[in-house]
């Protein structure tokens, strides 16, 4: 279980860093549009989402020693923390198309990189137990690991704010010099899994050749095709908060200082609440705990709205608690999330004999991308359309604009991700009798 959850750690770090920071590092440091960075962080989640499929199922597919998984763990760890170093190293001299052209190889380059970690460490974690609660567990365990990572990584954007306003060569030095040292620690960590970890050896093998048919048995599982929606519906609406985060911060709350604390503030509550939705879940069920995640998840980005309308004091104590709630929404949903999707996956196995957690991670991967890169998108050519300016006071249509996108969309699409899910119907129950024929055909492959 450690071997399995410690390249989270590197995962957390880099991901949040992407996810929160770049856009800022590239309009406030390197001076790139806003709308160019929407641009390229949009056609880099549409192209993650295309990869996706690709190496979901040819990880499925594969046949080698090391395992069809760890073989691409392996293969992830160079381009992963190449990219992510080149990402905050780019050349002094480059400006305008050309550095904006090295921005959009890094960001596509690592989100390719990361999917080559990413499905294939997803569908082992799918792999290595079958029992109900187990596999929450261990998915807890990667969800806090990745956590852990992330409050790292807010160390470093603490870092990274404070070298901002030195001026831009000092952000870019010190920005390159933890990048390269982060890649290095990320590198480490994913090869002592690959060295550690084992995987079924009778797990290989068990694919349709064609990879149409894979997927289209995806979406004729009822319970995977349920969760597709929830998905897309659900990162539609919560895509632009990772890109907003330090911007909220700055221009509407007026507290850049406090955006590491802010960002903690929903990361602890994530990571130490673990222990608490583990046995929760056994208590209410996987389905009834991630509906609750959903509606708090929705009222927690809710409230953001009123950010622009209340005064500094009012402001930051409103961000910290609904932060803090949030974090708890994030923590079981991290947890259970995934468990759910394990079931769902010995679902396909009972009805078409087929084990492909490659393609089903896969699927549910592309869907969160595809929505995150229309999210994205949007939300870059919003800000220059409400007038963003970097660097200087917004006006209210600026700020109005920045929560619309950071509150109210998310709890309306929560909202009906949480409605939607309510008519999923593979519970306790349903897994277990699932499993009793699993477990009976496989008696009888082995007599």
């Amino acid at each position: 279980m450690v071997a399995y959850g410690a390249p989270g750690l590197g995962a957390g770090y880099m991901f949040l860093l992407l996810s929160l920071y770049v856009m800022k590092f590239a309009t406030d440091v390197l001076l790139i549009a806003p709308a160019v960075m929407g641009v390229i962080f949009s056609v880099s989640r549409v192209w993650d989402a295309i990869s996706d499929p690709v190496v979901g199922y040819l990880s499925d597919r594969t046949q080698h020693r090391l395992g069809r998984r760890r073989l691409w763990m392996a293969a992830s760890v160079v381009p992963l923390a190449g990219t992510f170093a080149m990402l905050f190293s780019p050349p002094e001299g480059l400006h305008g198309s050309g550095l904006a052209i090295w921005v959009a190889i890094g960001v596509i380059g690592f989100y390719s990189a990361m999917t080559l970690f990413n499905i294939p460490h997803l569908s082992l974690g799918a792999e290595l137990t079958s029992d109900y609660h187990e596999r929450s567990r261990l998915f807890g365990l990667r969800h806090a690991a990745f956590t852990g990572g992330s409050i790292v990584a807010l160390v470093s954007m603490q870092i990274f704010i404070g070298a901002e306003k030195e001026g831009a060569e000092v952000a870019r030095s010190t920005a390159s010099s933890i990048a390269v040292f982060a890649a290095c620690i990320t590198a480490i960590l994913i090869a002592v899994a690959v060295w550690r970890l084992r995987e079924r050896p009778n797990s290989q093998g068990r694919v349709n050749e064609n990879p149409f048919h894979a997927f289209r048995d995806v979406w004729h599982n009822p319970h995977a095709r349920l969760l597709i929606i929830v998905t897309f519906i659900e990162n539609v609406g919560s895509a632009a908060i990772g890109a907003l985060t330090l911007y909220v911060a700055q221009y509407v709350v007026g507290r850049i200082d406090l955006a590491p604390l802010i960002i903690l503030a929903y990361m602890i509550p994530s990571t130490v609440s673990v222990p608490i939705w583990l046995p929760l879940s056994r208590r209410l069920g996987k389905v009834r705990l991630w509906i609750f995640s959903m509606l708090l998840t929705g009222a927690s980005f809710g409230v953001m709205f009123s950010l622009p309308f209340l005064n500094e004091n009012a402001a930051v104590i409103t961000i910290f608690v609904a932060a803090m709630f949030a974090g708890l929404a994030a923590g079981c949903g991290g947890t259970i999330g995934p468990s759910v999707q394990g079931d769902v996956i010995d679902y396909d196995e009972y009805a078409t004999g087929d084990r492909k957690e490659g393609s089903y991670f896969a699927a549910w991967n592309f869907v969160y991308k595809s929505a995150s890169g229309v999210m994205l998108l949007m939300t870059g050519f919003t800000l220059q359309l409400a007038g963003f300016v970097p660097n200087k006071e917004q006006t209210m249509l600026t700020q109005v604009a920045m929560v619309s996108l950071y509150g109210i969309f998310p709890l309306v699409c929560y909202s009906i991700g949480a409605f939607l899910f309510s008519s999923f119907k593979l519970d306790r129950a349903e897994h277990d009798r699932i499993r009793s024929v699993l477990d009976a055909r496989k008696a009888q492959r082995v007599d």
